[in-house]
């Protein structure tokens, strides 16, 4: 099996995920789950920021979701509920001036009208459909825990972000060694071009939701000294998807995950944060990348927060750090790694013990 080729080879690498943690199910939640049920993946804790949802629900459907899967072992860390910048009544007005976007996460409908979740404000908990958690988050900011687990284990942690980049630019703010002194940061975000009639890129193809949602975070991220850097753009993302074939195949296995995945991930979409996790865990899923530097517009017109890239020859005067930004993959080993995944039954400490609970 490719997922225990992939468990001899590599001996428990250590990573921080970084994720806006929508929920119940869906893609974040899937792609916080292809590092949970790796064998070869010690995952240090999670921390939360807004972007598809806001930071505090986020927190309660992630802690259920490790309930669930029997993950109880990894921390949840509260993290940025607002953009660094950016705020909801400016990116109204900007709705006004520039027209809308497809996708406003958070806020929701209240931007859009035809959001793909019901629009409430910051600190509004709504029910939960797959219970509440009994679990509690770290009684600990985000950027402190990120630093904190950093500096526990130097040169020895990836930082996997998967959503707005508020928490790695505190951290970032705070501690001038943090970029340093991981093995580098895999990334979600940006957009160059696309091939796809996907109406959110198709007629704006350097829009990404990530970088948009905190323009000036992603900004500092991209600058900063990281020993290295992955990017996953949209342009990758759209050639994947995840189906109800997949589905059908994960549902037999009658796991903790895959019963969760059963019962709570209705929405058939593309599988950008997922393609990110898995390529860190198995390189050889990308057939194709390039270097290119990477930043991102700042100016406060129509573009704020769109992707600006350059080549070596072409780039600006400016402190640019080298990104491998991934361009194809092998989708068939990408969907069956994902699949093993999603079946496999739980890692970790607790997962040992619930598993070897089971008469």
């Amino acid at each position: 099996m490719l997922l225990a080729g992939l468990a001899s080879a590599h001996a428990q690498r250590l990573v921080l995920i970084d994720q806006d943690g929508s929920g119940p199910g869906g893609s974040n939640q899937m792609a916080m789950m292809v590092l949970l049920q790796s064998p070869q993946v010690r995952v240090l804790g999670i921390t939360m920021v807004s972007g598809n949802a806001w930071e505090p629900e986020e927190v309660q459907h992630t802690l259920r979701m490790l309930e669930l899967i029997h993950r109880t072992d990894v921390p949840v860390v509260p993290g940025a509920i607002f953009p660094l910048v950016r705020t909801e009544a400016e990116a109204m007005q900007e709705r006004a001036l520039y027209g809308s976007s497809p996708w406003y996460g958070a806020w929701g409908d209240l931007a859009a009208h035809t959001s793909r979740q019901p629009y409430h404000g910051a600190f509004v908990l709504p029910p939960m459909s797959e219970g509440e958690p009994t679990t509690k988050p770290l009684d600990e900011d985000a950027a402190h825990f990120l630093i904190r687990q950093v500096h526990a284990h130097p040169h020895a942690v990836t930082i996997y972000a998967a959503g707005p980049l508020t928490n790695i630019a505190l951290a970032l703010a705070i501690d001038p060694e943090f970029a340093a002194l991981t093995q580098g940061i895999v990334i979600m975000g940006g957009s160059l071009a696309p091939q796809t009639d996907d109406p959110e890129f198709a007629t704006h193809p350097r829009h990404e939701f990530n970088f948009w949602f905190d323009p000036e975070a992603a900004h500092i991220t991209l600058r900063a000294p990281w020993p290295r850097i992955d990017l996953t753009t949209v342009d990758i993302s759209v050639k994947t998807r995840f189906t109800p074939e997949m589905m059908a195949e994960i549902t037999r296995a009658k796991t903790p995950a895959a019963n969760y995945i059963a019962q709570y991930t209705g929405e058939f979409y593309y599988l950008w944060d997922e393609l990110e996790a898995a390529a860190w865990l198995d390189p050889k899923i990308i057939t194709k990348s390039r270097d290119l530097y990477i930043d991102v517009d700042l100016t406060r017109g129509p573009n704020y927060g769109d992707t600006l890239s350059w080549t070596a020859a072409s780039k600006p005067q400016r402190d640019l750090q080298l990104v491998h930004v991934q361009e194809d993959l092998d989708s068939p080993r990408f969907d069956k790694l994902f699949i093993q995944l999603m079946s496999a039954p739980p890692q970790g400490s607790s997962g040992a013990q619930a598993a070897g609970s089971v008469k």
